[in-house]
């Protein structure tokens, strides 16, 4: 074990488990460490197998308390996404039988459950099967012996772990039950089932620490992504050298070169070279993505056909894929409802069962006159019942049931885009039945485009239709042309509109780009162009000292009203024309609010801060019906809040800083990876790629994960009573009762595992 950080007087201590097999396991480890003095909180997060302790107590004492629970400790190293974090075993870990013979073999305590296994197969044979083919019992003591040895070699660590946890813990957990039930089956002869029923569970709990590890590994994928070394570029002497380096060693400003076909290993800014990279573990795009000069890459994406020479934005430890990761580690963390529910009842129902068992022995016999001990190898007594009851009572297949199907789905919707950072938003995503967007930056482009250019000389009748260039005639070309050469020199958010309107009709270099530019606030913009003075302003400055042409007064107040703002033009002392510009739609939205209304999303709503116009006419476009426009944050807040008293849970759609009033607000909020840090950071689920698309993809892989966490407790519930049935009747055995228990916890498990591989047909695809 590496050696342990120094106590001091106020610390929070990080630590990295093994043999940490189930969720059952993680609780008996926070509650024996909570009982440390000087430790003020301790969490174990299960799937990152990692444990943090809040207080003063010495790190000594939380490494030997969790030794004494049979499980191993060591320091968390400081950069665990760099250095693999938990889930280096599990990517070596193989799949099948192979695989968890492996598993079994690489710790003492399962190695022990294999070996009571093949201690227990001849005596079961000899005492269960060789009677049934052949009408003969097998005679001698030999399968009671080895029953006895199965049951040592197998149940001497759960035996252990039972007594700490009444001792340390203070509690009654599957271990206790367990134990009590083959001490139990010693007494009164049934050694060879004593044996066996310590065998499977011990192979059982091994069997959710091989898939505790596998889903552990889905993580680690995540990790693997990105590559441990780098190319640096230096420039010495005016000679570039290229030195291999570990990405823990770049700095920000480091430049970084990917070849093509190379794996990014820094998140970056383009400055040298154009490629188009494969950013799907990332942000889930199926198609390659074009990267010039400017564009920002993450580590982990693939690059393509082109060199790119790279500037370092974030240290790898700080990366968007070390983000990732450690947001779907930490997700255990944010407990569903759901699993919430099944710890709490776990807890209070191992206790129980031991006292219904105890009165299954006792009452029968004092009251009923029935027999306490087996009266015969073919009848039951009640105590032998009340044993098998606790064998089949046990919660593994409850409390594993739900906390690995949602991590399943979280890990999931990681590998494609869709980064959910809890059970509790996955399971808030599940119930959502109304969907509120902001508009600007989220329905739509959040960067306005040129609509309209039209000149006082227009040839045309009527303004362009849809799909024909802005400007079709000379003069209203001219006019474009003009704007643009003075618009090129604009910081202002529309100039840009006018320049690429301007370029898309290849009119940006008619004229050279305008001498003299000077911004007037409030007013506009003016230069001198070709020897004349050119002005773009507003329509408020041009009503005041402009004089203009009526009739276009006309045409952009009704553009206005449509959400188009207007810039009009004057060359030298006479009105020119006007130019018109808005925001546009994404191209991903019309579909992705079809795909919601399919896939059963009752109500869809805009908020916005926008004008009721502009709204207006976006919600049109999308046929959204609700809308609230010229909304301040609060107020979207507060709408959000109405819609939720009117229609039920809410997920909110934002990219802005001011949308995280209402992001936090919301049932759930859904942020795009493109917007701002603000949005990201309140959102619990956030759409890397910015593809408004992949929010139905999120909502169908919420309800798969809460139907598949239905199917499986009611499955577990179902067999148990099942089973209970049958021993109370005295039709079960002690073996049935456990193999019923592995076997319910091994078909949940797989159930929830499904949930790696689950697939959304139709749009998208998660």
């Amino acid at each position: 074990m590496s050696k342990l950080p120094p106590s001091v007087d106020r610390i929070d201590l990080t630590f990295e488990l093994e043999g940490l097999d189930c969720a059952d396991c993680a609780r008996a480890i926070e509650r024996s460490v909570a009982r440390l003095d000087g430790v003020h909180a301790a969490q174990v997060n299960y799937m990152a197998a990692r444990l943090t302790v809040k207080g003063s107590a010495p790190a000594d004492s939380v490494a030997a308390q969790v030794k004494a629970l049979g499980y191993g400790i060591r320091a968390a190293r400081p950069n665990p996404t760099l250095q693999r974090g938990p889930a280096d075993k599990a990517g070596r870990i193989e799949l099948g039988p192979v695989g968890f013979v492996r598993f079994l073999l690489s710790r003492q305590t399962t190695t022990l459950a294999l070996a009571g296994l093949i201690a227990i197969l001849p005596a079961m044979i000899a005492r269960e099967l060789w009677p049934l083919l052949t009408g003969r019992a097998v005679s001698g003591i030999w399968p009671e012996a080895l029953g006895l040895l199965a049951l040592g070699l197998a149940g001497w660590p759960i035996a252990g772990s039972a007594w700490q946890a009444v001792t340390r813990s203070r509690e009654i957990n599957i271990n206790v039950l367990m134990t009590i039930a083959a001490i139990g089956a010693v007494i009164i002869g049934a050694t060879t089932e004593a044996g066996l029923v310590m065998t499977l569970f011990a192979i059982g709990e091994a069997l959710e620490g091989y898939t505790g590890e596998r889903a552990r590994a889905a993580i680690g994928d995540l990790v693997s992504t990105a590559p441990p070394e780098a190319t640096r570029l230096e420039r010495v002497a005016g000679v570039v050298r290229e030195t291999r380096v570990s990405v823990a060693d770049l700095n920000v400003g480091d430049v970084i070169l990917a070849r093509p076909g190379d794996r990014i290993a820094m998140d970056g800014r383009v400055i040298a070279g154009e490629s188009a990279v494969d950013q799907a573990p990332i942000t889930g795009e199926s198609l390659p993505v074009p990267k010039a000069i400017g564009a920002e890459v993450f580590a982990g994406t693939l690059n393509g056909e082109g060199a790119l020479e790279i500037e370092v934005m974030r240290l790898a430890g700080e990366s968007t894929l070390a983000r990732i990761v450690h947001l779907v580690e930490e997700a255990e963390s944010r407990k569903a409802p759901a699993q919430r529910f099944v710890d709490r009842f776990a807890q209070v129902y191992t206790p129980i069962v031991v006292a219904i068992a105890a009165l299954v022995a006792a009452v029968p016999p004092l009251f009923f006159g029935q027999p306490f001990w087996n009266p015969t190898p073919e009848t039951q007594g009640w105590l032998y019942r009340a044993l098998e009851l606790l064998v089949v009572a046990c919660p593994c297949a409850l409390v594993v049931s739900t906390p690995v199907t949602l991590i399943s789905a979280i890990a999931n919707g990681a590998r494609h885009g869709l980064l959910i950072k809890g059970g509790a938003q996955l399971e808030a995503l599940a119930h959502v039945r109304v969907v509120a967007f902001d508009k600007t930056g989220t329905l739509t482009v959040g960067q306005p485009r040129l609509t309209r250019v039209r000149a006082l000389g227009c040839t045309r009748e009527s303004a362009q239709g849809a799909g024909e260039p802005v400007a079709v005639c000379e003069p209203c070309r001219d006019l474009l042309a003009m704007a643009s050469a003075v618009e090129r020199r604009s910081e202002h958010p529309l100039a840009k509109a006018v320049v690429d309107g301007a370029a898309a009709q290849a009119l940006d270099t008619r004229y050279p780009p305008a001498d003299g530019v000077l911004a007037l606030a409030g007013r506009g913009v003016s230069g001198a162009v070709a020897g004349r003075s050119v002005f773009v302003g507003s329509h408020a400055y041009f009503d005041r000292d402009v004089p203009h042409h009526h009739g276009h007064c006309a045409e952009i107040a009704a553009a206005s009203d449509q959400g188009q703002t207007s810039l009009l033009v004057r060359v030298g002392d006479d009105y020119a024309g006007y130019l018109c510009v808005a925001d546009g739609l994404r191209d991903s939205s019309r579909e992705a609010l079809q795909a919601l209304r399919r896939d059963g999303v009752e109500h869809l709503v805009m908020l916005t801060g926008d004008s009721a116009g502009a709204a207006r006419q976006v919600a049109n476009a999308l046929d959204i019906d609700d809308v609230r426009a010229e909304l301040l944050p609060p107020d979207k807040a507060e709408a959000v809040r109405a819609v939720q008293q009117v229609h039920g849970p809410v997920a909110m759609v934002g990219d802005g800083i001011n949308d995280a009033v209402a992001l936090a607000t919301a049932d759930v909020g859904i942020a795009l990876g493109v917007g701002a840090a603000q949005a990201n950071e309140v959102a619990g689920v956030t759409l890397m790629s910015g593809d408004l698309r992949r929010l139905a993809d999120a909502l169908a892989l919420a309800k798969a994960a809460l139907n598949s966490v239905r199917l499986n407790v009611g499955f577990s519930i179902a067999v148990k009573l099942f089973v209970f049935g049958l021993v109370l009747a005295g039709y079960g055995t002690m073996w049935l009762a456990v193999l019923a228990d592995v076997g319910t916890t091994l078909i949940v498990t797989l159930n929830g595992m499904r949930m790696l591989g689950w697939k959304r047909t139709g749009m998208g695809g998660v």
